[in-house]
């Protein structure tokens, strides 16, 4: 792309959308900005973009701005189907994203991580061992700052940890990482690709552009992700719960690579068996890349976890309350309940994403889950499926703040209250870390509204 003669659309200003204008606008690149929600939040954004020389596009003047420019910068929030950028399609322009524009111009190595769980907590621990062998990594792409903000502070002694969803992978295609990573392929975000098919081909663009030199550190126990060993071109190195002649594998309650005993699981400060599973992943990339295994170790066992994910919140009158509001499906849900130790009451509720819910409490009936209270958008879909299965305790309200109200009148003193909401948030909030910031609030007591 040649900057200076090109003019550019960049649709959706969230943080990705503002990174993306400040990197061409900075490349004295003519930019166009559109956002369809107008919040005042967005509307400084744009006007901070304007005194750049960027061009705001209201909603009648959309059209005309697709005629003019001749590249769309899509936000991962908005799908590929969308009349936006099927509007560009059928006029035989080009059309990529905020990582294709930063994968374009990266000069650093990268390590990408997708799947359907664990790629934050995956690449956070990949970075803590970076960090722990003396590199200069930088955390980005889906967590983080954008991966087009990060370009020009990374050279090429560097590396890009970059989290990578299925939404940024509708438009990625020149990323070519040194270590790509699958953690895993359950139902997610049907609502939005339609059907597995889809959700499975876009997961493994990521090992496209993979060649002999590199590698695809895969997840041996997911018949899905190991598949993918039969058609690419690279090393491979599998990660399994279950013993091996090679790879990363956990064995007797201990992690081994290519046979060398590296460390207890009793020994890791973030616990439950999908920590284990993205420490095996992380041993893995810390051995594509050369790392000495004794330093990747040590930072995985004092690793703590990320936030909103299985964490402890407060304890208050013999109750704990823990946040888990980053389990936007039903396979991180049923991995957090199976992380309880003791009676359990469980929040689950947001907006739809397409999948059933049914075997979510089929697998609650045989856990530690006492009751469940069902709010949200989709309420009434989780209560079919509920009755479905069987699953007879439950409570039924629409808005979140009187659902955690509900979770502490039920729950008694030993029990745990448990947000893990199987659902996205955006029926309320505007992502997974507000709605886990307000449970917080509400739990310590510190909102007097409800």
């Amino acid at each position: 792309m040649y900057f200076r003669t090109q003019k550019f659309l960049v649709a959706g200003i969230s943080k990705s959308g503002e990174s993306s204008a400040r990197f061409l606008l900075a490349r004295g690149a003519e930019v166009y900005l559109y956002d369809d929600v107008i919040s005042d939040k967005i509307s400084a954004v744009i006007s901070s973009l304007e005194e750049l020389g960027a061009h705001r596009v209201e909603a009648d003047g959309l059209e005309r701005a697709v005629s003019l420019c001749d590249v769309l910068v899509l936000s991962p929030g908005i799908p590929i189907d969308n009349s936006l950028p099927v509007s560009f399609r059928r006029q035989g322009k080009c059309i990529i994203g905020e990582e294709e524009l930063g994968a374009l111009y990266l000069r650093a190595a990268a390590v990408a991580v997708t799947g359907t769980n664990g790629k934050t907590t995956t690449v956070s621990m990949i970075h803590e061992i970076f960090k722990a062998a003396g590199k200069n990594s930088v955390l980005c792409g889906n967590v983080g700052n954008p991966l087009v903000g990060e370009v020009e502070k990374l050279g090429f002694d560097d590396i890009a940890v970059v989290e990578v969803s299925s939404f940024q992978l509708e438009t990625l295609s020149s990323l070519r990482p040194h270590a790509a990573v699958i953690t895993n392929i359950t139902e997610d975000h049907l609502n939005r690709h339609y059907n597995m098919e889809n959700y499975i081909f876009l997961k493994s663009k990521i090992l496209r552009n993979l060649r002999g030199s590199e590698y695809a550190v895969l997840n041996a126990d997911d018949k899905t992700v190991s598949a993918f060993a039969e058609k690419i071109r690279c090393r491979v190195i599998f990660f399994s719960m279950e013993p091996r002649s090679d790879g990363v594998w956990c064995e007797n309650g201990a992690v081994y690579c290519d046979g060398e005993r590296l460390f207890e699981v009793n020994d890791m400060k973030a616990g439950g068996t999908h920590n284990v599973y993205n420490a095996l992943a992380a041993v893995a990339v810390a051995k594509a890349l050369g790392v000495d295994l004794a330093v990747a170790a040590k930072a995985v066992c004092s690793f703590r976890g990320v936030r909103h994910r299985i964490e402890t919140v407060c304890e208050r009158g013999g109750k704990t309350y823990i946040d888990d509001s980053k389990g936007t499906n039903v396979d991180a849900a049923i991995k957090a309940v199976e992380c309880m130790r003791r009676e359990t009451v469980i929040l689950l509720g947001g907006k739809d994403k397409g999948y059933e819910y049914y075997p979510l409490f089929k697998k609650l009936k045989e856990s530690r889950v006492v009751h469940a209270v069902l709010y949200g958008e989709n309420r009434f879909r989780l209560l079919a499926g509920a009755q479905e299965a069987g699953f007879g305790s439950f409570s039924l309200c629409a808005d979140f703040a009187m659902a955690v109200k509900i979770a502490d009148h039920v729950a008694k003193s030993g029990q745990n209250v448990l947000l893990s909401p199987a659902s996205s948030s955006f029926d309320e909030f505007s992502g997974y870390e507000e709605r886990g910031d307000r449970f917080a609030e509400i739990v310590k007591g510190a909102d007097e509204s409800v």
